[in-house]
């Protein structure tokens, strides 16, 4: 070690241990960092904060952990539920969206059916005003001579 800095290792009793390092000569101090207590990395290194909750053994028969469990089981069940009922909303909504997909398919099958016959009776029609425009001009050239020269 050198003379400026000055280093603690405290084992942990889950594999972990922390290295605290204290400068004294510059006035820096680092972060304490997490490195493994066994040469071979047997285990990944773990914040302070998790360690207590990993540490602490739990009482399986205690009111608190009956409590939590509690909690949990109706909390997953409400998820459940959730996710159960948007299921539910979704395909409901895509039935109605195929309802009204079938009235709109059948709404312009009936719609090309009119313009058809529309078509139909608009081009019946200007052919039958083109042939009373043509009996008319040779009308007017065969009973006017004077139209023609």
């Amino acid at each position: 070690m050198s003379k400026t800095s000055q280093q603690n290792t405290t084992a942990e009793a889950n594999g972990i241990s922390v290295i605290h390092t204290q400068a004294h000569a510059s006035g820096l101090q680092q972060v304490p960092q997490l490195v493994p207590v066994s040469p071979g990395g047997g285990g990944k290194a773990v914040p302070p904060s998790k360690q207590s909750k990993k540490n602490s053994s739990v009482d399986r028969n205690s009111d608190e952990y009956r409590q939590r469990r509690e909690r949990n089981n109706m909390a997953v069940k409400k998820s459940r539920l959730k996710s159960k009922q948007k299921a539910q909303d979704t395909l409901q909504r895509v039935n109605q969206l195929k309802e009204e997909n079938e009235r709109l398919e059948d709404k312009i099958k009936l719609l090309t059916k009119e313009l058809s016959v529309l078509k139909d009776l608009f081009l019946e029609h200007a052919h039958n005003l083109a042939d009373n425009v043509q009996s008319v001009s040779t009308e007017n050239t065969t009973t006017n001579p004077e139209n023609t020269g």
